[in-house]
């Protein structure tokens, strides 16, 4: 039975503290083959880079030219699944761009930009210097962490509402680059609360960026001016029936069930078990997901190495194509009992279903 306390008004019965989860130590063991056995794999291949983006950039782009010219409803529904699922792929090399080391690869981040990143209104100032601090060994899991929140301990209907919310994120972008950017520019307070809130692809309502200083200030405004032209030419050819309505709500949707896969494949990337403590990294670890082979479908909804999730925690600057042989050594060499193995999962129905059980039995 759970002991409870009396509020400082006599008679008032307070909620009962939740008990404190124990810490768990790190695992020696595990980081240190993490680290030994992943030493030769941080270089990445400029042809696989090259390769895959761009065949997901055409693939994606001549899928949507078709969804929107077929006449038949069938097919152009096929043509919309194939346009979502390759721009979705060529979109997760934004998680690329920001982890990189951008003289391994020249010219990639200003083709990412140019190709996905403005077009579909996420230049990469969006996530760069906001995802890296998820990876910052004391702020993962806490309230400082842009990428976090303890989803398994909240109430059963904020697990729908984190999907239904993400339908609206063209729309929002939309409006964040068409109105709010150009209205921040002679607002200063508006540019103040557009920088601070409207800034970062994350999750965390409480979090707020920081100005950026630096080179980094100067590719956010030239990425900014370059988006928001384009952003307010949209709305303006939509407007003037220069781009037919029909084929700019065929986009939209297809941009927004890109959004929502992106959010269900976020639900299920970690275990949302923290409730604001610093974290040692095996923590950090057994807080996130791998999803490995056998299972199939992770290539279509966790595309780009976000299949290995928590791998990537372990390893952040290992680029994308060699997670899956840093898996496989660190599978092969560490015992049964290593808590290596214990962040691996089945499959998409499994993590939905521990989630949200989780929500059911603790959410407050």
């Amino acid at each position: 039975m759970e002991s409870v306390t009396l509020s400082p008004v006599d008679g008032v019965v307070a909620e009962p503290a939740r008990p404190m989860r124990p810490r768990i130590a790190d695992d020696a063991a595990m980081l240190r083959a993490a680290a030994d056995l992943t030493r030769a794999l941080h270089v990445p291949n400029p042809r696989i880079y090259w390769t895959d983006f761009l065949g997901s950039v055409v693939l994606g782009y001549g899928a949507l030219v078709a969804a929107i010219a077929l006449a038949s409803p069938a097919l152009a529904i096929c043509a919309g699944v194939v346009a979502m699922l390759a721009l979705y792929r060529a979109e997760s090399f934004i998680h690329e761009v920001t982890h990189m080391k951008h003289s391994s690869l020249p010219g990639f981040r200003l083709a990412w930009n140019a190709l996905i990143g403005i077009p579909l209104l996420v230049p990469s100032f969006m996530y760069e210097g906001v995802h890296n601090l998820h990876h910052a060994r004391t702020r993962y899991g806490t309230a400082d962490d842009p990428e976090y929140l303890p989803l398994a301990l909240m109430k059963p209907w904020t697990l729908p509402a984190f999907i239904i919310a993400s339908l609206f994120a063209p729309i929002a972008l939309i409006f964040r680059f068409a109105v709010l950017a150009p209205l921040s520019v002679v607002i200063p307070a508006l540019r103040r609360a557009v920088v601070a809130r409207y800034s970062g692809l994350a999750i965390n309502p409480s979090f707020e960026r920081r100005p950026p200083e630096g080179d980094a200030r100067t590719l956010w405004h030239r990425l900014e001016l370059v988006t928001s032209l384009w952003a307010v030419a949209l709305v303006a050819l939509v407007a003037s029936g220069v781009i037919p309505l029909r084929a700019f709500l065929i986009f939209l949707g297809i941009v927004s069930a890109v959004a929502v896969v992106n959010q269900v494949r976020t639900l299920v990337a970690h275990l949302w078990e923290n409730e604001g403590e610093p974290m040692t990294v095996t923590a950090q670890y057994l807080d996130s997901v791998n999803v490995p082979p056998p299972a199939l479908l992770p290539v279509l909804w966790a595309p780009v190495g976000l299949r290995y999730h928590a791998l990537h925690h372990l390893i952040p600057s290992v680029p994308y194509h060699a997670l899956g042989e840093a898996h496989r050594r660190l599978k092969s060499m560490l015992g049964a009992d290593s808590p290596y193995h214990r962040a691996n999962y089945a499959g998409l129905p499994g993590l939905v279903g521990k989630i949200t059980r989780s929500t059911l039995v603790r959410g407050r």
